[in-house]
């Protein structure tokens, strides 16, 4: 008789989850197919109820702002719920909250201990995070070595920016000997990904001739796929080839827009495109401008 209840105990908690699984897999389907707020409907009693899956997923709608209100503190609020309870992507997500001091304190100290919970359990967001806290020495003394280890680890998940990130130690060599060839690969592996910080430094490699003979249609093709995303280096490096005639037809007024649009977000550029203006006519500037105006960016894919 004992056993019978044991076994009709058991049935019922299965049958009384699977509600919950569902609505959670509800929940992810909504969220795949870009329906935050059914996925967020989805998600709230489940993280009420302490399901830590839910909880890093409402701390992403948070985050993000995706069908509510940007709120850093909620993200933090339901991140750090579902990092107490050993969820990777929530510890590296509340790690970065502190890093930046978004919806909490800036910490250092607290941002460093949630990324070595995340790193230690494999997260490569988090392991590329801390590559580069020891790069730059925020929140530990500077260590090239350690950055380098991090960034490996992350960067042999397909994590682009440590992949990145990885690239810079290597052409610098900074914790590792200085290595063009590896710094290419590494670099080369992110910008596929789309990410337009390598796609501006494969641009610089091919465009300086760095481990490689110079191209400069290799440069202007990476550097405009970083451009093309709003990264200013890309677009400053794209400015130059315009106005120099490297590696595309010679043409001031693709200059004094790209130069227009670096000078945007780093005031330096705008040297540059001041240069090219008086290499131009008022009619030329005029078309310039225009076209800086007109100018999206594009996602990369």
């Amino acid at each position: 008789m004992a056993y019978y209840v044991a076994v009709k105990t058991a049935v019922l908690i299965i049958f009384l989850s699977l509600p919950a699984l569902a609505d959670f897999a509800g929940g992810e389907r909504a969220f795949r197919s870009g329906d935050y707020a059914t996925a967020f409907k989805e998600f709230l009693p489940l993280a009420k109820q302490g399901n830590a899956d839910a909880q890093f997923n409402l701390g992403l709608i948070y985050l993000s702002g995706l069908s509510v209100p940007q709120d850093y503190k909620e993200a933090a609020k339901w991140d750090r719920l579902a990092a107490d309870q050993g969820h990777a992507g929530a510890q590296a997500n509340l790690g970065r909250l502190y890093d930046l001091g978004l919806g909490v304190n800036q910490d250092y100290n607290e941002a460093m201990r949630w990324y070595r919970l995340a790193a230690d359990q494999g997260n490569a967001g988090a392991q590329s995070f801390l590559g580069e806290a020891y790069e730059e020495g925020h929140g530990v003394p500077q260590d090239f070595t350690e950055a380098a280890k991090w960034y490996r680890l992350a960067a042999e998940q397909g994590n682009a920016a440590a992949q990145q990130g990885l690239g810079f130690i290597y052409r610098e060599g900074r914790g590792v000997p200085k290595d063009y060839t590896e710094a290419i690969r590494w670099y080369r592996l992110a910008a596929d990904q789309g990410n337009a910080l390598g796609q501006y430094n494969l641009g610089l490699i091919f465009d300086a001739g760095w481990g490689v003979p110079q191209d400069y249609r290799e440069a202007v093709k990476w550097y405009r796929l970083a451009a093309d995303q709003g990264h200013a280096g890309g677009q400053s490096g794209l400015g130059y080839l315009y106005e120099q005639g490297h590696g595309v037809p010679q043409d001031y007024i693709q200059a004094h827009m790209w130069f227009n649009l670096a000078g945007a977000s780093t005031v330096d550029f705008v040297k540059d495109r001041d240069r090219v203006a008086k290499k131009m006519t008022p009619g030329q500037i005029a078309e310039a401008q225009r076209l800086a105006r007109e100018w999206k960016p594009k996602v990369s894919r």
